[in-house]
This record gives C-alpha cells, sequence and structure tokens, in this order.
C-alpha cells in the first residue's frame, strides 16, 4: 500500500518532469515561437500558452513561494507591470526570458494580466 505522503512526492517529481518537458519543447519549438509572434493574442491566451505551464491560477510548481499571488508579488517587488515585465522579458534564475518569443507589447499586456489576476486571488 502506497502512502499518502509517497503519493505526494510521486505527483510532485512527476509534474516537475512534465512542466519542464514542457518548458523544454517550448523552449526549442520555432513553429510555437512563429505563432505567437505572428498571431496577436489576448493577454489571457499568452499566459495560458506561455506561463500557465508553471504558473496554472497564480501558483507555482517549481517555487511554491515565488508565486504569482498579491502577497508573494509585494514581497519580492514584483508588483508594477514594469517589474513584472523586466522579469518576463529577461527571465531571472530557472524562469526562461521571453524577449524572443513574445513581442514588447505581449510582454505588458500580460505583465498586467498577472496583476490583475493577482487582485482577485485567481478567480
Amino acid at each position: 500500500m502506497i502512502s499518502l505522503n509517497n503519493l505526494k512526492k510521486f505527483l510532485t517529481a512527476f509534474l516537475l518532469i512534465l512542466t519542464l518537458a514542457f518548458v523544454e519543447i517550448a523552449t526549442n519549438s520555432q513553429s510555437a515561437i512563429a505563432d505567437t509572434a505572428t498571431n496577436p493574442a489576448t493577454a489571457a491566451e499568452v499566459f495560458s500558452a506561455n506561463c500557465a505551464g508553471c504558473h496554472i491560477n497564480g501558483s507555482n510548481i517549481i517555487r511554491r513561494g515565488k508565486n504569482l499571488k498579491q502577497k508573494a508579488l509585494k514581497k519580492y517587488k514584483m508588483d508594477s507591470i514594469a517589474n513584472i515585465s523586466n522579469l518576463v522579458t529577461n527571465g531571472k534564475g530557472i524562469m526562461p526570458a521571453y524577449k524572443d518569443r513574445l513581442s514588447e507589447q505581449q510582454i505588458i499586456d500580460v505583465s498586467a494580466y498577472v496583476l490583475s489576476q493577482a487582485e482577485t486571488d485567481w478567480k
């Protein structure tokens, strides 16, 4: 019989591997980059296609504390469009840069989307 704790560890590891695989595919897929650049999308669609793999509903499956909830955004001084845009553009640590995948306007729009969603606790 598998304990609940072991099941949680297994599922966490599985989600991490799945997410890293998704990031690798998205990072190296020239057609995905071209589609994003040539087909303008709403901020929600940009978030869904590029960010939700790690930040579903504002969470963070890699580093739980560094989520997109209002408290964490304020704590890490990411509570402005400018600061979020800079992070999305240049990346940091394990988070990749999106300057070559998204237009400047898409980055600004998705940054504003993150702030607006954080205000409503991603509901």
